[in-house]
This record gives structure tokens, C-alpha cells and sequence, in this order.
């Protein structure tokens, strides 16, 4: 944007020197040829007068030596013409009177024109300054004098000038450059600082740390009302956000002592409850026991999500091998084979227990929808700069248009409406993940289950 609003600035600068400059350059040039034409017309004039006398006299050629000598010191050559356009004096004798116009001026003189302007002199015009003026005698037109001016002089002045005017235009450019360059940066630092903002805004909000604001400090009234706003905005989204997680975990907490007081209550009713009622009792229990997991679940989120510390330099490879060692007691219960294949995952970049959230998550979510005796598959791999964990169950899977939806909050799939659990496990591992910017991809080819594939930052 830098750059677009600073070449902006510079197409106006050069608009405005090319509005003044081009009007001053052509006045400058008209100016020459108006003092050339003057000086010219003059001496044209001087010329048809001092001829009248020799015509009356018959005496033209007594002309020749002062057209001569007036050529040897000026350069210009002079050439006096009767009205049948015969030469009676000339200051050289290969003068050319048939050169562009010469002929439509020596026309007009002779019917009694008075020479008028020529156009603009321009620098690269190389042609001669010719002007044509009537010798009068009582009134009549006996002759005309011819005068061919070379204009290299006048030319070289007029470029010396518009070298000059191109010089100054330059250097008011580069002036203008080196004053836009502050001034493009003064404009755009509350841009920049509201899209560094931005991208902090989303990484502070997600983990639960405060934001930093803007300022506005500098640069336009507009864009520094516009960086008040926007932090004000974001401290109201932070709060907002703050607000919510408390919510969920106190709400979580404070729930679990009733719902603890009601699992005693409807487990004391065991043996006291009729034959027709306890098909009821033992569904009562088993709705506690599921409300008991997804509040677990939800504070679970909450810390997630309200954790407010770096993430830190994990052990994949211990948190990993203590995880599986600690499931082995449910993959044996429910007649499932834990596998680990890959490769030493090495150091990464987590949130602090972020590696075994994960694995309790992923392993929790494997275990629910594999069948019995089938493979719960765990591979650890390090590709260029990052960790990829995968875990891969052996259930039914999930259609194409589920995967995007699965890491959302309380999502279940239509087939797995009956299987036990709240639907917040890949969403925790998804949280988890972002806090790292990493990543989590779902593959449910076709009767081969689901696996879920993870990746963090690797650290060397």
C-alpha cells in the first residue's frame, strides 16, 4: 500500500510540474521568437526604406555593399526583388527563393502585406527566419526585400532554458519524493500498527491473553479515531470472549457437586426400587454418567481456551510413549491392539501437556468407534520442520461432507448419535493445535475408519 499511495503522490507532483512547466516552456520559446522577430523585422523595414531611394535613382546594385557586409557581421542574407521577381541586389548570389513558403511571402510583400509572426520557435525548427516587406514609392509597391535569418542562436537559448525548466522539474521531484516518503509513512503507520493488531488480535484472543492496543499516537485524526475504536472494539471482543469462559468453567464446576449428590442418591435407590423401575434407575445413572464426562470435557475446553501461557518445548516421544502406557489398561479392557510405528518425533512447540490433551483426545474418540479386536494404528513422523501425529481406528468412519464438521463443539455424526460422549474431543485437539498454528486434517477413506493426523512445530 506503501508503495500505490506514494506513486500516487508522484503522478500528482509530476502532473503539476508538467501543468506549469510545459505552458512556461512553450512561452519561453515564444518569447525568443517574438524578440527575433522584432529585431528581424527592423532591420527588414530599415532595408525597404534605404532601397526606395536607389529605385528612384535606378541605382540598385549601389545596395550590394552594405548587403554584403551586413551578411559578413550577422550572418543574414538580404535580397531585394522588383515585382516581375527579378533580383536588382543581394547580399550573396546563391540564395535560394524557392526554399518551404518563400515564394507565398514574396507573393504578399509584392501585393503589399506587412510580414506577420511565424510560429513557435522550437529547437529542433532548423529552418531560416525569412521575412518579405513591400518597397513603397508614392504609395505603389515597386519591390520587395527579402531577409533569411538563421535562428541556431535563439534555438540553443531556447533549449538552454527548457534545460534549465527540466533541471528544476527534476530536482522538484526528487524534493517531492523526499518529502512524500515521511509523509506516505506518518499516513500509513496506524494502518500498519491495525494490521499488526489484527493478526495479534486472534492469536491473543484464542489463547486467552490480553490484548495489546493499538495506540494512536501518530498520523492522521481520522485513522487515529479509527485505532481508538478498533481497541476499544478489541478489549470488548477479549471481555466478551473472558466472560464466556468463565461461564462455561464455573458453570462446569459448580455442577458437579449437585450432579455428584445425584449419582449417590440414584445409586442408594439400588435394591429399593421395584422390578418395573429399575430399567429407569439404571438409565438415570448412565445419563449421570454422560453429563459427568461432558462437563469434564467442558472444563477441559475452558482451560484450553483461557490458558494464557506460551507454549513450551515438549518431549513428543515421552508424552507419547507415558499416554499409550496409560490407555493400555482400556485397549486391553475393550480387546483392542495399541500400535505405535514411525519415527523419534524429537522436540516441538506445544501448549504444556498440549502432546498428551491430544493423544487422551484422539486415543478417547479411537476407542469409541473401533471394533473389537482390530488395530488402533499411532505413527509419529518429523517432515520438514514439523511433527505430524496420526492416530487411525478401525470404525465405521466418516462421510466426505462430516470431515470439515467434526472438529466443531458438540458435533456428532448421524451414525453415532448412540455411542457414548459429547461430541468436544477433536474440537479440544483442534484448540490446542491453533494455539501452535498448527494443524488437523481428518481422512476417512472408504472401510478403513478414520484417522486423524496432526502437526505441530518441530524444535531442533
Amino acid at each position: 500500500m506503501r508503495s500505490r499511495l506514494l506513486g500516487i503522490v508522484l503522478a500528482l507532483v509530476v502532473l503539476v510540474l508538467l501543468g506549469l512547466g510545459l505552458p512556461l516552456g512553450r512561452g519561453v520559446a515564444a518569447a525568443e521568437q517574438q524578440e527575433l522577430f522584432l529585431d528581424r523585422l527592423t532591420d527588414t523595414s530599415r532595408f525597404a526604406s534605404v532601397a526606395q531611394q536607389t529605385l528612384i535613382d535606378g541605382q540598385s546594385k549601389l545596395l550590394e555593399p552594405s548587403l554584403r557586409r551586413y551578411e559578413e557581421v550577422y550572418g543574414i542574407a538580404v535580397v531585394l526583388l522588383d515585382r516581375d521577381r527579378n533580383v536588382l541586389a543581394t547580399s550573396r548570389e546563391d540564395v535560394d527563393l524557392s526554399g518551404t513558403g518563400v515564394p507565398e511571402m514574396i507573393t504578399g510583400a509584392l501585393v503589399g502585406k506587412l510580414p506577420s509572426a511565424p510560429p513557435v520557435l522550437m529547437p529542433w525548427d532548423d529552418e531560416d527566419l525569412v521575412l518579405a516587406e513591400p518597397v513603397l514609392i508614392g504609395g505603389e509597391v515597386r519591390a520587395a526585400v527579402v531577409t533569411f535569418s538563421p535562428t541556431q542562436k535563439s534555438r540553443g537559448r531556447v533549449l538552454i532554458w527548457w534545460s534549465v525548466l527540466l533541471t528544476g522539474s527534476a530536482l522538484a521531484l526528487a524534493l517531492g519524493v523526499l518529502a512524500a516518503l515521511p509523509l506516505v509513512r506518518w499516513t500509513l503507520r496506524p494502518v500498519q500498527r491495525l494490521d499488526d493488531a489484527t493478526g495479534r488480535l486472534l492469536a491473543a484472543v484464542v489463547s486467552g491473553r490480553p490484548v495489546t492496543p493499538v495506540g494512536s499516537d501518530s498520523g492522521p485524526p481520522e485513522l487515529r479515531q479509527l485505532s481508538r475504536s478498533f481497541d476499544q472494539m478489541a478489549t470488548n471482543v477479549s471481555d466478551a470472549l473472558a466472560a464466556q469462559r468463565a461461564f462455561v468453567a464455573d458453570a462446569s464446576h459448580q455442577l458437579r457437586n449437585p450432579l455428584t449428590a445425584l449419582k449417590l442418591r440414584l445409586s442408594n435407590l439400588e435394591g429399593h426400587v421395584d422390578e418395573e423401575a429399575e430399567v429407569h434407575q439404571v438409565a438415570a445413572l448412565d445419563e449421570a454418567d454422560r453429563l459427568n464426562r461432558i462437563l469434564d470435557e467442558l472444563l477441559s475446553m475452558a482451560r484450553t481456551e483461557s490458558s494464557s501461557v506460551d507454549p513450551v518445548v515438549v518431549d513428543v516421544d515421552r508424552d507419547i510413549a507415558g499416554r499409550l502406557s496409560a490407555w493400555q489398561p482400556a485397549a486391553v479392557a475393550k480387546n483392542v491392539h495399541l500400535v505405535l510405528d514411525g519415527e523419534p518425533g524429537g522436540a516441538a512447540l506445544a501448549p504444556p501437556g498440549g502432546v498428551p490433551a491430544i493423544l487422551d483426545a484422539l486415543l478417547d474418540n479411537a476407542f469409541k468407534f473401533t471394533r473389537e479386536d482390530t488395530l488402533v494404528h499411532v505413527d509419529v513422523r518429523r517432515l520438514d520442520g514439523w511433527v505430524q501425529i496420526s492416530v487411525r481406528d478401525q470404525g465405521p468412519g466418516l462421510e466426505p461432507d462430516e470431515l470439515e464438521r467434526a472438529t466443531d463443539r458438540f458435533w456428532r455424526g448421524q451414525a453415532h448419535q448412540n455411542v457414548s460422549g459429547s461430541g468436544l474431543g477433536l474440537s479440544i485437539v483442534r484448540r490446542v493445535v491453533e494455539r501452535v498454528d498448527g494443524r488437523v486434517v481428518l481422512e476417512s477413506p472408504e472401510g478403513e475408519g478414520l484417522t486423524v493426523i496432526v502437526t505441530i512445530p518441530a524444535v531442533d
